[in-house]
């Protein structure tokens, strides 16, 4: 998909991803650290959704990562999983030392799959 913006008028791919996962289990941090290298040790809950977005250039190609980062807790969930359409990949996060967020994952790939 083809982009034009008014910083950069060259032709480029926009893709948006989107981070799922339960609360907590760090999608927040993981986008803090990819998009400006910073890390958050106190970090808070999001609330709905936010997003980032992360330029870069792939074989010569300028692209435009636009990175959703969703809410994990579960009053959310309805809003959230709208910003699903139009993504064309997804990081499904879980904490490697809370087993309960790594049974979510399967919870959360069929939310992604049904919208």
């Amino acid at each position: 998909m083809a982009f034009h913006s008014e910083e950069d008028s060259s032709d480029g791919y926009l893709f948006k991803i989107v981070l799922l996962g339960d609360s907590g289990v760090g999608k927040s941090n993981l986008l803090a650290r990819f998009a400006r290298d910073e890390f958050y040790s106190n970090s808070k809950s999001t609330i709905g959704v936010e997003f980032q977005t992360q330029k870069m250039e792939v074989k010569g190609n300028k692209v435009k990562a636009q990175i959703w980062d969703t809410a994990g807790q579960e009053r959310f969930r309805a809003v959230t999983s709208a910003y699903y359409r139009g993504a064309v990949g997804a990081l499904v996060v879980y904490d490697v030392s809370r087993r309960q967020s790594f049974d979510s994952v399967g919870r959360w790939l069929n939310e992604l799959h049904s919208k």
